[in-house]
């Protein structure tokens, strides 16, 4: 479980598509005076660019993960290459304040920059997600992962399948999304809330889509059409 609030920007330093285990592993060099791995240990988990991760190896001011092929297949860790700037958050503790929103690292899409507008000293950037059906997850004024770093969705357009947020300076200076243009892909992880409140209304209205009884359902129904008609009970009510 992560944050959201991006600890530590890292660089690429290697990138292997052939390692001893035949898959992918990634190195990442942290700078001289970071802390990110002061009590880090193998296995533990580090974000990196919003994706959890493990780590494999280390030393005071690297560490290695390895990349399974599923996520590779759903996010854009593929394309990163030697110097790619990443951002990164170790995995959180019991005390630590939550001073974003509760991230688990699990990428559900990639999402495009549509747009990077200027807005005061703010950027305003507009993204368009792979995944269409994302967009029933993200709405104004909620939170959502990019890259890793929890942001406030401050516009929606479900017609044109786009949302905004606003970057505001102070982060500019501590995320690599400052440095993404129009054309470039981040990865997007939707509040898992909206999630968990989707699948309980699914069960509540039957999930299979059928048309047998929903007690709930009929019984909104019933008081709503008991209040239309001066308070008298559906049941009573001639046919």
């Amino acid at each position: 479980m992560f944050t959201g609030i991006v600890e530590e920007v890292g660089v690429v330093s290697n990138v292997d598509n052939n390692d001893a285990t035949g898959g992918t592993s990634i190195t990442i060099t942290i700078p001289s005076t970071s802390s990110l791995l002061s009590d880090c240990h193998e296995g533990d988990s580090i974000a990196v660019n919003g994706v959890c991760l493990t780590v494999t190896n280390f030393t005071p001011q690297s560490f290695k993960i390895g990349v399974a092929p599923e996520t590779l297949r759903v996010t854009n860790l593929g394309k990163l290459v030697e110097n790619s700037r990443v951002n990164l958050e170790r995995a959180v503790r019991a005390d630590t304040r939550m001073g974003g929103h509760f991230v688990q690292g699990h990428v559900d899409t990639i999402a495009e920059i549509l747009s990077v507008t200027p807005d005061g000293n703010a950027l305003t950037f507009r993204f368009q997600p792979k995944v269409r059906t994302m967009m029933q997850y993200i709405i104004y004024k909620g939170f959502i992962a990019i890259d890793g770093t929890s942001l406030t969705v401050t516009k929606v357009n479900d017609a044109e399948n786009w949302w905004e947020i606003m970057l505001i300076t102070y982060s500019q200076e501590r995320v690599v999304l400052a440095q993404k243009t129009q054309g470039d892909t981040v990865n997007i992880e939707v509040d898992m809330m909206a999630k968990y409140a989707e699948k309980s209304l699914a069960g509540i209205l039957g999930a299979d889509g059928n048309t047998a009884a929903i007690p709930l359902l009929e019984k909104i129904v019933e008081r709503i059409v008991a209040q239309g008609l001066g308070g008298k009970p559906a049941s009573d009510v001639d046919q």
